[in-house]
């Protein structure tokens, strides 16, 4: 786990850098602040706050030479004492130019203004869409125009936002300043239009420069496309906190909290008790000692769907459901006095049923869900099939989707196949979701898959009349397994935004803790109707 951590830590302190040394020089040179300066001097100082999509495009568009951390930076964080998400471009990568990425990230930002209720705040400076790019950016329904779609959407829920212009502001982009309640602007590095000179000249053949075209003095003083214009990152930056600090309060939805206790056991122990082999069994409720208030454990069926451990506790005071999956092979009692050996990390019917019942309790309750993730799949075989695993585990599915308490998923080790999709993964909505560093997911371990893919291989080749020796087969099983095995990784998993980011299994009970927080200042929860539900 040191290894892991210390590769987390490399890898994060990596993010602060954005597009490099010499590209962040340069921006500097500009009177500019850079997109992390921007956000901690934002934010309130010595709060915590947790980084939403850290490593998006990790290792991705290497041919455009990459865009580290998609390009911008996101974080759930209390400006004036009041949660927000913040966005910050960050020019150094590509001039801020939207990749692909870019555009998934911004709407897992809004996402989350929307799911919480909580304020947005766009720190603007970027060139817009990536060019050579733009077939994947552009048109679709999940792509750039999606993002103006909700600072509309986000204007009719009445949540608020506030955009400060602090570099390039252009063509479509020029639209987010402006649909949110409060445009500022950076006299000097600050420029908001739908055609910079160049374009207007070859256009309509107009001799203009930018500043004069779409500068803070002719959009604060003629076209009132801004507010006011401010002559620095820092001034700019204190008008948006000065303006946080008139927000009236909100409703909220009302989730039980009471006084924090810390764990049982020290955040650390997780460490100790997470082994380094990912087919070592071990015991869940250690881990969960060390995240949930000490003394606040109450377990649901504990006897039965052993598999899966269902209770109810606190974490920093918070009321949860939690839903984890266990990794201690177990015995299940079945009638006629008889016992069966079940493998820890799979779910069962017992378990997939005890699961439904608690979700469907907890979603009654209010009571937010928290699941741990270390789960290889259903049951398989004869056995399970005959006895109905297929519609035990979509009753289970069935209650998890239809939840309408808030969500939330940590991968802690596998997250392979339906499993992902029963415990909570990124399709079914969880407010946050992380992984930490052990974490793998995929539709079936490298093991597995890498056996499978040979059998399909060797198939294929036969047909051509083509015959492996046993030295080519392990040749390319060796090979099979390595390209899936990096697909297997969390940081593969976050730079697609599958997950919000990889995290220091420490800062779980932190992050569970701020999400409730938020999901809190959302106080419309639906009727809850699961459907029809498999018997």
């Amino acid at each position: 786990m040191e290894h892991l951590l210390e590769i987390l830590k490399q890898k994060t302190e990596k993010l602060y850098l954005g597009g490099g040394l010499d590209k962040i020089q340069k921006h500097k040179e500009k009177g500019k602040l850079t997109a992390w300066e921007r956000i901690k001097y934002l934010l309130d100082p010595d709060s915590y706050y947790t980084e939403i999509g850290a490593f998006a495009g990790d290792n991705m568009y290497l041919n455009d030479g990459g865009c580290p951390n998609g390009g911008v930076v996101v974080v759930l964080g209390y400006v004036k004492k009041r949660l927000c998400v913040i966005v910050s471009n960050d020019a150094t990568v590509k001039a801020g130019a939207w990749f692909p990425i870019t555009g998934k990230k911004n709407l897992r930002a809004q996402e989350i203004a929307m799911e919480n209720h909580l304020p947005i705040i766009y720190l603007v400076d970027s060139a817009g869409v990536y060019l050579p790019m733009q077939d994947e950016i552009f048109p679709d329904k999940e792509h750039f125009g999606r993002i103006f779609r909700n600072n509309a959407k986000i204007s009719a829920m009445g949540i608020p936002q506030i955009s400060a212009i602090m570099g390039s502001c252009v063509a479509g982009g020029a639209y987010l300043p402006i649909m949110s309640d409060y445009a500022l602007i950076v006299e000097g590095t600050g420029s908001v239009f739908l055609a910079g000179s160049y374009l207007v000249k070859s256009s309509i053949g107009e001799l203009i420069d930018n500043e004069s075209l779409g500068g803070a003095t002719p959009h604060s003083e003629i076209s009132g496309v801004t507010d006011n214009k401010y002559p620095n990152d820092e001034s700019c930056l204190d008008a948006i906190r000065n303006i946080i600090d008139k927000f009236g309060d909100t409703p909220k939805a009302g989730f039980s909290r009471i006084r924090s206790k810390l764990p049982l056991l020290a955040e650390e122990e997780i460490y100790r008790n997470l082994p380094e082999d990912r087919l070592k069994p071990y015991n869940m409720l250690q881990l969960l000692n060390s995240i949930v208030d000490e003394g606040s454990l109450e377990e649901y069926k504990k006897d039965y769907g052993k598999t899966i451990v269902c209770a109810l506790a606190r974490i920093d005071g918070w009321a949860v459901g939690i839903v984890a999956n266990q990794r201690e092979v177990v015995k299940a009692k079945k009638p006629g006095g008889t016992q069966e050996m079940q493998m820890g990390g799979v779910i069962y019917s017992d378990s997939a049923d005890k699961a439904a019942r608690f979700i469907m309790n907890c979603n009654q309750q209010k009571i937010p869900l928290v699941f741990f993730q270390d789960v290889t799949g259903f049951m398989v075989g004869s056995r399970s099939e005959h006895g109905g695993i297929i519609k035990d585990g979509a009753k289970m599915v069935n209650a998890m989707a239809n939840s309408v308490v808030p969500k939330f998923t940590f991968i802690v080790g596998n997250s392979y196949g339906a499993g992902n999709y029963a415990m909570c993964g990124k399709a079914y909505d969880p407010r946050l979701i992380y992984a930490w560093p052990t974490a793998q997911m995929a539709v079936m371990s490298g093991a597995s898959a890498g056996k499978t893919l040979l059998q399909i291989q060797e198939a294929t080749l036969k047909g051509r009349g083509v015959e492996l020796s046993e030295n080519e087969k392990n040749n390319l099983l060796s090979e099979i397994e390595k390209k899936y095995n990096e697909q297997l990784s969390p940081y593969y998993a976050a730079a697609r935004l599958w997950v919000d980011g990889v995290i220091n299994p420490k800062e779980t009970r932190k992050i569970i803790s701020m999400g409730i927080e938020a999901a809190n200042h959302n106080p419309d929860i639906p009727k809850y109707n699961v459907g029809v539900i498999q018997t």
